[in-house]
This record gives structure tokens, sequence and C-alpha cells, in this order.
């Protein structure tokens, strides 16, 4: 196996990597042991070499990647060497600072008022609320309706204007600003013109800033009852028999829920210091590859809610680049903090055992409802795995900044 390796940016490198021709045939046969269609033979075979050969080329430089590679191949056929390129990130040379005896402000007493029991409690209300349909009646806030409508400019529909039975609730600030005040007062199967301004960051161009009028009809009501806040409720929605009970229980969540945001703030303040001292050069490339996962992250989120990313953008005026932008900061502040602590937890020799991965696992499979056993099964991939004892050294790696801190 041949390997060159070449610098591409502060913390990026590309291994250009050559195999045998032996190998190739020997994932060849590998692939045909599968049953798979003679197109996609030399496929699979790749997909089942190259790991190996980059695993193994990687060793042989001694890089420390801390993203997955980017693949191009250059050559592959039977009986000839594969050339393949492979760009990744590579962990940046840290000095570390101070980072034991970093200064935290002192716990103060944590307290929950009635009136964040209530409020949580009016939640609750509202979760658990049932619809009825307002036959007579006109439309309030807080009233979700089913309606039709139709957009246009200058007396012309425009593009993407027009839908048929959209549920909308009235006063979610969720359309065209002006829009839900204008429906409320309508009343069942009503029709009226809709006088509104889309908003001058729209990103829409030709839409930006421009008088547009709707043509909409109400064609259904639903209306939220609020449950009365008394003993049966509490039985209803809780394992407790009396309102007092559940007022207690909600205290407690209440109190736990600021706990934990505290000493998130106290861990996160205390990172941030140890980035502050440490010195460290950031790729502006591997910024935007942050950018990009957690866009994903988004974008597989909104689906697994039932819509799209380009539906979000849509709904809240946005282009694409400037939803990109609001991530930026947040992803350097999150790769800084990963590289400190993935660092001291290498000074500070911090390992993580089989049985803190097993218990992470159980926490996991909780969360997302799965069973263990397919939370393991992830786990053996090997990118995986790392992810997962890496996050868990970081916490440790937090647990200790919070160990050696000193409160003013």
């Amino acid at each position: 196996m041949g390997v060159k390796l070449e610098k591409i940016g502060p913390n990026r490198v590309k291994l250009e990597i050559e195999a045998s021709a032996e190998l190739v045939n020997k994932g060849l046969d590998f692939a045909l042991t599968k049953g798979i269609g003679e197109d996609a033979l030399l496929n699979e075979a790749l997909n089942h070499i190259i790991p190996e050969v980059y695993e193994a080329a990687v060793q042989e430089t001694g890089i420390t990647p801390i993203s997955k590679a980017d693949i191009f191949i250059i050559e592959a056929a039977k009986d000839q060497p594969l050339r393949f390129s492979a760009e990744v990130f590579i962990k940046p040379e840290i000095k570390l600072g101070k980072y034991k005896g970093l200064e935290t402000t002192k716990d103060k007493a944590l307290t929950v008022t009635d009136a964040e029991i209530e409020k949580e409690l009016l939640r609750y209300r509202q979760g658990n609320a049932k619809t009825e349909v307002v036959e007579d009646g006109e439309v309030l806030t807080g009233d979700i309706v089913k309606i039709d409508f139709e957009g246009f400019k200058d007396g012309v529909a425009f593009a993407g204007g027009s839908s048929e039975n959209y549920s909308l609730e009235i006063g979610s600030g969720s359309f065209i600003p002006g829009f839900e005040e204008q429906v409320i007062g309508m009343k069942l199967n009503e029709e009226k013109d809709i006088e509104v301004v889309f908003p001058e960051n729209y990103h829409a161009e030709d839409l930006a800033g421009a008088p547009v009028t709707f043509k909409v009809r109400v064609n259904e009501i639903t209306r939220k009852q609020i449950a009365e806040l008394d003993d049966e409720f509490a039985k209803t929605i809780s394992d407790f028999n009396t309102i007092a009970e559940l007022k207690e229980d909600v205290r407690k969540v209440l109190l736990a829920r600021k706990e934990a945001t505290a000493n998130k703030y106290k861990r996160e303040q205390l990172v941030k210091q140890a980035v502050n001292n440490a010195t460290f050069e950031l790729d502006e490339q591997m910024i935007d590859a942050e950018v990009k996962r957690m866009v994903r992250d988004f974008e597989n989120q909104a689906k697994a809610h039932g819509t799209t990313l380009e539906g979000y953008l849509e709904q809240t005026n946005q282009t694409l680049e400037s939803f990109e932008t609001q991530f930026r900061d947040e992803a350097q502040n999150r790769l800084e903090s990963h590289l400190v602590l993935q660092e001291i937890a290498s000074v500070e020799n911090i390992e993580v055992t089989e049985d803190e991965i097993n218990n992470e696992v159980l926490v996991i499979a909780k969360t997302y409802n799965k069973q263990p056993e397919e939370i393991q099964a992830l786990l053996e991939n090997k990118d995986n795995a790392n992810s997962l004892k890496s996050e868990l050294a970081m916490r440790k790696a937090e647990a200790l900044l919070v160990e050696h801190s000193e409160s003013k």
C-alpha cells in the first residue's frame, strides 16, 4: 500500500492512497458471495475494502482524524490497483492554559414561585384540552381554523400563495404578519379579502415588501376546552389523587429544572474559560462543515415532525444562507469546547469504562423509546462507538473542571 500525505488546510489533510490489485480482486470475490448484480459488484467491493485501507493509511501516517473522511475514487477496476483520496479534518495542536482553579459564581438558593407553578399547570391543561367544532360564532384568538386561501399581487395569483383546508392556529404568529388578526371575527363559510404586506426580508424577492390580497374562506372552526384545575384533573393526567399533590410534584419538577439549568450554566462558563486560556488554530472549513452538520440535524428533526427545512424557511422568511449564518457562532463554540475538553481528557488520562457505556446505552434507549439491543447494534459501527466514548469522556472532563473550580 502506498500513502501520500498533503496538508490542505490548518486542520485538514488529504491522503492519496493506493491499494494492490490483489486486494481489489479479493473485494470483488467478497461481493460475489452476497449475490449482488454485476453492475454493483465493484461498488460493493469498494465499500468493503476502502474502510480497511483508509484505517491502515491513518495508522501509517499517524494522523488523528476528528471527522469522517470525504472519499474520492481516482481509479478502480478489476485486476488494477485501487487509487483514491481521503480528505479529513485532523485534531489541531492544542496548548492548554489554566483549567483547574477556575472561578465560578457561588451557588444561589433556588426557589419556585406559585405563579411559576400555575403557569406550568396551565401548560398541562392546554396540552390536555379537548376541542369542539364551532358551528355558530366568530373566530377567536386561540381557535384552530381550516381555511382556503389564494394570494394575488397586482391582481395576479402568485406561485405558492394558495392552499385548501390549511390548518392555522389564530394567534400563533405562524402566518404573514397582519393575516391572522384579520381572520378573527370571521364566521364559518364566510369569505373575505385580506390585505397584507410581505416583510422586507421575505425570501422570495418578487414578494419582499409587496402588498398582496388573499381571498380567504373559513371551512372549519375548532376551539379548545381547557379542563378545570381540580382533583379530577389531577387524577386524569397523573397518579395523584388531589390537585395539591400535583402542585407539589410540579414544584419539584420545576426546581429540578432550575438546578439543571444552573449546573449547565456553571459548566458552560468553566469550559468557556478553559477555551479562552488555551491556544490553538481552528480551520474555517471545519466550522463550515459543522454548520452543515447542524443544518442536516435540523432538517432531520423537521422531517420527524412532518415538515421540511424548505417549509420552515418559507414560513420564517429566511434563505438557506441566512439560516446557516445563525448556526455559525454556535458551531465555532461547540468545536472549540469539544477540542479543549478532549485535550483535557487526554492530559488527565480520563478513561471511559464499559459499565459507563452500558449505562449510557440504557439512558439513550429510554430517551428514544428503543430497546437497549438496538442501541448496542448501532455501536457496532466504529464511528458511532468512538463518538459515544468521546462524549462520555468530555462529560467527565467537564466534571473535573467543576470539581476543581473555585466559587467567588
